[in-house]
């Protein structure tokens, strides 16, 4: 397995060993609980001496399938999972730092991270440095005063901004940081953080992972230490993976490679599509020459990704007219699976935000959220066309 290529890495990893009866897919496992005669096997296997499952909430087999196959497409060495996306990134926060501890991270996280920055982990005491994403310079400085972990996402959700994160990783090494990285938009398909010098990568599965909208899930991959740590604060805490929901990511990440190249494709030709409208003010994607990371998203990806978001003139009214007239994408708060899904982010990313919380960070009301699926890109490009002629006000520069 260690020398296959990704694809098939996608495929076969994790789940041998989990097969019974013959079967060639990996079962659902429901069972709660997992019984023992022996009574010193059981104890061997309850405190981790002896590879095993005692209860539901700690580990079961379907979902240990997942946890070894985003393991191994990240190239870590140990992995473990969460019921949501948002409870891999609250659990890994929750195990890492305590009051008195000083964390720096960029102000484009997404919506929900924000709010554990700015408005839970100050109630614990905890210090939260919010840095411009694109000043590396003041990000280094942050850090080297000291910090306890160092968060980035990259890209970021929804304006697609793309952090340095060989440079900041660097940085936080060299004041014992740990450094954390949320890879959800890009998926291992694209970029590996861990190979750039992350300590941990997090991923809200339900996106491109499972990339079927239809099952929640998160994970976390990275030093082993670290996250038999992050297990043991979810082990006790509960956000637990159902396994049936593991199935279903299994399932959808078979086909990781295929689907993830294809949007990559779709975005990029979207986004120089949107390009021609007149009311669209600006897009933002970092597989555009234009975009002011373009150049280090070139060194640390392999592929652009799937998400891109663009701003149009007129705000929320050019908004609330726009998106209903699209046939080829649900409008609703989620990304990263095979169907177009568009959104605002007042109503998808940062929902939680005031108004002027997100145009501090940068986001305008009349920004759209566009997470390109696996259509034809020419039905793609015709639908964003007529819906803009559509308003009456379409004009081709």
């Amino acid at each position: 397995m260690k020398d296959a290529k990704f694809s098939t890495k996608s495929i076969w990893a994790g789940e041998k060993e989990q097969l019974a009866f013959g079967a060639t897919q990996v079962p659902v496992v429901h069972s709660v609980s997992f019984g023992y005669d022996d009574m010193d096997e059981w104890y061997e296997v309850a405190v981790g001496n002896k590879p095993g499952h005692i209860y539901g909430r700690n580990t079961n087999p379907t979902v240990q399938a997942f946890e070894e196959k985003i393991r191994i497409l990240e190239n870590a060495e140990a992995a473990t999972s969460f019921s949501t996306g948002m409870a891999a990134i609250s659990n890994t926060l929750g195990t890492l730092l305590f009051p008195g501890d000083r964390v720096v991270t960029i102000k484009d996280t997404y919506g929900g991270t924000n709010k554990i920055f700015t408005e839970f982990l100050p109630k614990q005491q905890m210090e939260v440095v919010l840095c411009e994403t694109g000043d590396h310079e003041a990000l280094e400085a942050e850090v080297a005063k000291g910090c306890k972990v160092l968060y980035l996402e990259s890209p970021t959700n929804p304006t697609v901004k793309i952090t340095d994160i060989r440079r900041l990783a660097a940085a936080g090494k060299a004041v014992g940081a740990t450094v954390v990285v949320d890879n959800t938009f890009a998926t291992p398909v694209n970029q590996n953080p861990l190979d750039l010098g992350a300590d941990l990568v997090i991923h809200s599965a339900t996106k491109f992972l499972g990339g079927h909208a239809d099952a929640l899930g998160g994970a976390l991959c990275g030093r082993k230490s670290l996250v038999d740590a992050v297990y043991h604060y979810r082990e006790i805490n509960g956000a637990t993976l159902d396994p049936m929901a593991a199935y279903l990511l299994l399932r959808g990440m078979k086909t990781l490679k295929l689907r993830v190249e294809q949007q990559n494709q779709n975005a990029a030709a979207i986004a120089e599509h949107l390009q021609t409208f007149e009311l669209v003010e600006e897009v933002f994607y970092p597989g555009l020459p234009s975009h002011p990371h373009h150049q280090i998203a070139k060194q640390q990806m392999k592929g652009f990704g799937g998400m891109l978001s663009f701003a149009v003139k007129g705000g929320v009214t050019t908004v609330r007219d726009l998106l209903p007239k699209l046939q080829f994408a649900n409008r609703a708060a989620n990304l990263g699976s095979v169907e177009t899904v568009v959104g605002p982010s007042r109503t998808t990313s940062h929902v939680e935000c005031t108004p002027a919380e997100r145009a501090a960070m940068g986001i305008p009301e009349g920004l759209i959220r566009y997470s390109a699926g696996i259509e034809d890109i020419e039905d793609l490009k015709n639908d964003l066309s007529q819906a803009f002629q559509s308003l009456h006000t379409y004009v081709k520069k």
